[in-house]
């Protein structure tokens, strides 16, 4: 086989292993409430690259292992617990972050429905002590 062949399959390969990336993919993050007490919450990831980022995350090479996104107010059947849940398209992540947008996840389905005025304005939320965790099966 020539150079050339073996250079577009390895891109051809390449290419398909990056497309194989689950189009749905699941992760908790924890956060650890004022009593003390270790609380979950389920994302889901639509897109590629935020899937990558997270499994970096999980496997240490990435520092940024807090999460932030857009709350929606509404249950998802894969987050039990909540009566909320971040929005697939808003989620990331990040090591620093302002004041400002910093819950505990009780206190947020405690006061849910003040979500994206004073309090989480936009509805954007980034509890500090959040961090990603580990990912799961839509099913877990």
């Amino acid at each position: 086989m020539s150079h050339w062949l073996i250079s577009v399959v390895v891109i051809l390969l390449s290419a398909a292993s990056a497309l194989s990336i689950d189009h749905e993919s699941y992760f908790v993050f924890e956060q650890k409430a004022p009593d003390g007490a270790v609380n979950t919450f389920v994302i889901r990831l639509d897109d590629g690259d935020a899937v990558v980022k997270a499994r970096r995350i999980i496997s240490g090479d990435d520092p940024a292992d807090s999460v932030q996104g857009v709350i929606v107010r509404e249950r998802a059947p894969y987050n039990p617990g909540w009566s909320y849940h971040l929005a697939p398209d808003s989620i990331g992540f990040f090591e620093f972050q302002t004041e400002v947008c910093d819950a505990d996840m009780a206190y947020v389905e405690d006061h849910l429905a003040e979500v994206g005025g004073s309090f989480l304005p936009r509805g954007f939320w980034c509890p500090w002590s959040s961090r990603l965790v580990r990912e799961v099966s839509a099913l877990s």
